[in-house]
């Protein structure tokens, strides 16, 4: 068939202009958002709207994972060739709208040259053919092994270990899961279950998120579980999982989750999400996890821990209370994550005053005599200073917990109970299903208080020494601790950390930090359940 000139001219023109791509693009490299912890995570140029994630389990906890991942997007830019983040799989095939796509790999980065240009505002959708690998170097985060099976722990920085994604909380989408095990097994993931068929000798089972989700927050268990439903305030759905053997012993723990969740709703308003769980895990993670609508606990929390039952509580509490702070607000840049832990450890503490723990403002008054001594070693709660090379838990540091819970109680002595317990409230309502800053905060808790609170939160969120506690002009910070060790060497192994009673905020979970069941003074050495 003959062309006509014009249709000659324009295919001609689309021919060059493709081959004057192709000669100028750079040679693939790792991208990033610009956040200064993690300075590779995230990717611009598009904005996820929803990931769909099929999953094939053998059975085998060594094995890897059948996987496919589409992510449904939309461009904010012309994109010529756009970045994943995705380590420690195998690719083995791109398309892009339907058409197969170049790709390469660049640091942790899945590097994607579609077939055609994609323009600004148009959607974007990427399936990739990939596997998920279960293996790799112990706290690097993904899945994680448990005595049945397994489940996922991606704080901070892991998801992209599990699958592609733009791992960033500051792009939060909605999920779906189609996972595919052998039939004796259990499968739960975030979400509402939709679908269970079976096919053979595997049950495919299908979860599907109502609200949006940050990457760094999915779970998916696959064990021998047994999943326990009952019913919260307002009718919420609450379902449990756990290993199918301790169902009886773990029950006077489950139990206590209603009413948890109905203590928290009368602070800050609303369970935000569509269900609630725990799951408690046959692993050895070192702490737990506030993954969305259905935090993670490892088992021996609860089973041969010898941990008082307030302080098992105030675990509970924190991991719940952070599906308002962190999960339904997320952190807009990792520096921020202060809001996260700080409102959490908030109440957590402040519940295990009323459950038969010591007074919060004894533990305030301990973290305010180590508050200097974090901050040298950490950074000030806002600007915390960059995780150890290969550590990136170890942002985590005791300024992110005590150290930032310190900030809202000084919060609290500034502007009262009554503003802030409205701060709080807004804060939740405003920001819910997104994701907010510092910035933001501040901004909110001036409006709340009528007036510019800036020049306060300067120094207790970016300061190097810790601003006098109003309320408290007899609180005094400790001597300088005189360890030997340089600052940046503080959080490079957090699970060595040893503490003064009421000095939490490590994100590793101690064993033998409670010697028996007697309630010890303080704290001791353990974090929020080593919660992060």
């Amino acid at each position: 068939m003959l062309l006509t000139s014009r249709r000659l001219r324009a295919v001609l023109l689309a021919a060059a202009s493709a081959s004057l791509v192709a000669a100028v693009l750079p040679a693939p490299g790792p991208l990033g958002i610009g956040d200064r912890l993690f300075p590779y995570l995230g990717n611009p140029g598009y904005d996820v709207r929803a990931y769909d994630i099929g999953l094939t389990y053998t059975g085998d906890s060594a094995r890897s994972l059948d996987a496919v991942t589409t992510i449904d997007a939309t461009a904010t830019d012309r994109l010529d060739r756009f970045n994943l983040d995705f380590t420690h799989g195998t690719v083995r095939s791109v398309r892009v709208n339907g058409r197969p796509a170049a790709f390469a790999t660049a640091g942790e980065d899945l590097v994607v040259t579609p077939s055609e240009p994609v323009a600004p505002g148009d959607p974007l959708r990427v399936t990739v053919r990939h596997t998920s690998e279960t293996g790799g170097a112990a706290g690097a985060g993904g899945w994680v092994r448990t005595t049945d099976g397994l489940v996922m722990a991606n704080q901070a920085n892991a998801a992209h270990r599990v699958f592609p994604c733009d791992d960033h909380p500051d792009d939060k989408a909605f999920f779906t899961f189609h996972v595919s095990a052998p039939k004796k097994l259990t499968v739960v993931a975030n979400g509402d279950e939709v679908a269970r068929t079976a096919d053979g000798a595997d049950t495919t089972w299908t979860y599907r998120t109502s609200h949006p989700m940050a990457t760094e927050l999915a779970q998916v268990s696959i064990g021998t579980s047994a999943v326990i439903h009952r019913t919260g305030p307002h009718g919420l759905p609450v379902r449990d999982v756990v290993p199918a053997a301790d169902k009886a012993r773990l029950e006077p723990w489950l139990a206590k989750t209603p009413g948890m969740i109905q203590w928290m709703e009368q602070r800050v308003g609303r369970y935000p999400f569509e269900d609630y769980g725990v799951l408690i895990a046959g692993a050895d993670t070192g702490f737990e996890l506030e993954t969305q609508t259905l935090s993670l606990f490892e088992r021996n929390m609860f089973i041969g821990g010898g941990y008082p039952e307030w302080y098992v509580d105030s675990v509970l509490v924190h991991e719940l209370s952070h599906q308002w702070f962190g999960d339904s607000v997320s952190p807009h840049r990792w520096s921020d994550v202060w809001l996260n832990e700080g409102h959490a450890t908030w109440y957590e503490g402040t519940y295990a005053e009323e459950h038969g723990g010591p007074t919060f403002e004894s533990r305030m008054r301990e973290a305010y005599a180590e508050s200097d001594d974090w901050r040298a070693a950490g950074g000030p709660p806002a600007r915390p200073k960059a995780p150890v090379a290969g550590q990136p838990i170890s942002i985590f540091r005791p300024v992110v917990y005590d150290g930032s819970a310190l900030v809202l109680y000084a919060l609290r002595q500034e502007v009262g109970a009554d503003t802030f317990s409205r701060i709080e409230r807004d804060w939740v309502s405003d920001h819910r299903d997104a994701s907010a800053s510092t910035a933001d905060f501040v901004a909110l808790a001036s409006h709340d208080a009528g007036r510019d609170l800036t020049g306060f939160f300067e120094g207790w969120l970016y300061g190097a020494k810790t601003p006098p506690m109003p309320g408290h002009p007899d609180w005094r910070p400790a001597a300088p601790a005189h360890t030997g060790a340089k600052p940046e060497q503080h959080g490079a192994a957090p699970q060595a950390h040893t503490a003064r009673p009421g000095q939490q905020g490590v994100k590793r979970l101690l064993p033998g930090a409670f010697a028996g069941p007697a309630a010890p003074d303080g704290y001791g050495a353990m974090t929020a359940g080593g919660g992060v």
